[in-house]
């Protein structure tokens, strides 16, 4: 690596007009006092955002890790600059009314990650995230800004041990539905919540804080391995420190987000969240992030995918392991191996270390261990962990994981809800039996607004013993940890006049999975008559960041972007 500063002046490439020349000594004078000396001044700036919070154990430990990504970077000639942006934890909101305030959080963290690069003059960007929408952020503001750029995951939670067993926040929110049956006492839950989650980290399962880390690696967006390293675990330290060396390669090399963020790059992603059971909200979050990078992606992509993909992971919420199991058994690395050699992943796509796919994957040697991991022979179904369903309920789409539900047909009839909490309280005071089809509306991007998870219900039908009777369709959206026939995303949603909207108690609602097909059993014309007396609801909110979201966003089948 050059140490001849007057070398270093040339990866300036935004940072120049910060800190260069007589007409500078303004801006200098104060970046001398936060300690940059005369040197300093002339090595590319390197902006480190670290989403460090008290609010979640998701977040709480990611200022060590920044701190390692900051010594990396100064060993390879950069100046670090760390700054903070927001986190909300979904596991703390879930079933509140702040709990809409979540994908929206994704584009505030967005928005201000670019807007600290690009007013600052950042020359590339190291984000140091570790929960569900931190880093879909992250990578929005990565794809917007096309400056050199590397993600850090803090790594996920350990899980916790109750009665012999591991559990994680999954079973605190069943075992509330539990509770509500009396198959639980007072005392049992509170000494599950206890135990749960024993520390830091994002939490434990193929949820959506994993689900993304696996995608970003598979995109070449971060270290190759890092994807399943526990929270706890020092090789998170190595690998943020190793980021600095990148960035500094990157710089010299050209290598920006864009160059790697191809559709190749997605479709790679794509699969990797297919063959592990992720979680449904990265069908939003891919499609937000292809968006930032003018990568066409849609809905349709992720279905078309799926059913040539086998799933190869036996991982919470649908199966038994979490993803410490998976650093155990290889790592993510392992699944991408499998993939590769089944002729499903595009070898050729780049990564932030210059190297392809298929050259960070050559010295992979380890074998699924047919127990977490399968291989490609043995997979536990020939076909991916979500599936993409449309008709006359869902014309733009509808999400339903399929590796978290026995469900493959269900005709019933609707029992409907105008927002989530009435659905909860109809679950947990046992208004709900076995056949009915749940559906809870006007929780979508623009009509909650914010889409928020509903883990809370869904938790609460599973412990409630109603998972494998019962369906729910929402234009809301569910947590990583939902499990059972839980149908999201349902678009055009109900506030802009979406047939989900029409529908009426005692409406036979129909699902068929292998078709893809998600219909209630009214005619075209039924639907009309009911559209014509429709009228809109008033917002929720009229002023605030709720209510300039509702303004901005897209549908669901478009990710939820606001333009």
């Amino acid at each position: 690596m050059s140490t001849d500063l007057k070398d270093l002046t040339r990866l300036k490439h935004k940072s120049g007009v910060v800190s260069l020349g007589p007409d500078r000594a303004p801006a200098r004078s104060m970046l001398r006092a936060v300690g940059l000396g005369d040197d300093d001044m002339e090595k590319p700036f390197i902006g480190v955002a670290n989403l460090a919070s008290d609010v979640t154990p998701c977040n709480v430990h990611l200022t060590r890790i920044a701190e390692s990504v900051k010594e990396g970077l100064w060993d390879s000639q950069s100046v670090p600059f760390m700054f903070g942006t927001i986190t909300i934890s979904d596991g703390i909101s879930m079933g509140t009314e702040g709990m809409k305030g979540s994908l929206v959080s994704r584009e505030v963290i967005a928005d201000s990650i670019e807007t600290v690069c690009f007013t600052e003059g950042m020359d590339g960007l190291v984000v140091v995230a570790a929960c569900d929408k931190n880093m879909p952020g992250a990578m929005m503001s990565m794809a917007r800004l096309n400056i050199p750029s590397v993600f850090v995951y803090g790594g996920a939670i350990l899980p916790g041990n109750y009665g012999g067993r591991d559990i994680n926040i999954q079973d605190m929110y069943e075992a509330v539905g539990a509770f509500s049956k009396c198959q639980l006492t007072l005392d049992e839950l509170t000494n599950m919540e206890r135990v749960a989650c024993p520390g830091e980290g994002a939490c434990s399962g193929m949820f959506t804080a994993n689900t993304m880390a696996s995608a970003i690696e598979a995109m070449g967006m971060s270290i190759p391995g890092a994807a399943s390293i526990p929270a706890v675990d020092g090789r998170t330290l190595d690998v943020a420190k190793e980021a600095g060396k990148h960035i500094y390669s990157m710089l010299e090399n050209g290598i920006k987000p864009r160059d790697i963020m191809t559709r190749e790059a997605f479709e790679n992603a794509i699969r990797l969240v297919l063959s592990m059971g992720g979680s449904t909200n990265a069908v939003l979050h891919l499609l937000a992030i292809a968006r930032e990078a003018e990568v066409d992606l849609s809905i349709d992509d992720f279905d078309n995918m799926s059913r040539e993909t086998p799933y190869l992971t036996d991982l919470r919420p649908g199966g038994q392991f979490v993803m410490s199991d998976v650093d155990r058994s290889g790592g993510v690395q392992v699944v991408m191996k499998e993939l590769l050699n089944a002729g499903l992943m595009h070898g050729n796509a780049k990564s932030i270390n210059g190297k392809t796919l298929e050259e960070n994957l050559e010295n992979v040697s380890t074998r699924p261990d047919e127990r977490v991991i399968f291989s490609v022979q043995n997979a536990k179904s020939s076909t991916g962990g979500l599936a993409i369903l449309k008709g006359n309920l869902a014309p733009e789409g509808a999400v339903i994981k399929v590796a978290g539900t026995s469900i493959e047909k269900h005709e019933g009839p609707a029992k409907v809800f105008d927002g989530e909490r009435g659905a909860f309280e109809a679950v947990t005071n046992g208004d709900i039996v076995a056949g009915d089809v749940v559906v809870i509306r006007y929780e979508g991007p623009k009509g909650g607004p914010g889409m928020q998870e509903m883990l809370a219900v869904t938790g609460a039908i599973m412990g409630a013993g109603l998972g494998d009777s019962t369906v729910l369709i929402t234009d809301g959206r569910f947590s990583g940890a939902t499990r059972g026939g839980s149908i999201g995303h349902v678009a055009p949603e109900a506030a802009v006049g979406g047939p989900i909207g029409l529908i009426r108690n005692g409406d036979t609602i129909t699902l068929d999975i292998e078709s893809r097909q998600l219909n209630v059993d009214l005619t075209d014309s039924e639907l009309a008559e009911r559209k014509a007396s429709w009228k809109p609801r008033k917002p929720n909110y009229e002023r605030g960041v709720l209510a300039k979201y509702a303004k901005l966003v897209s549908s669901a089948s478009a990710g939820a972007v606001t333009s």
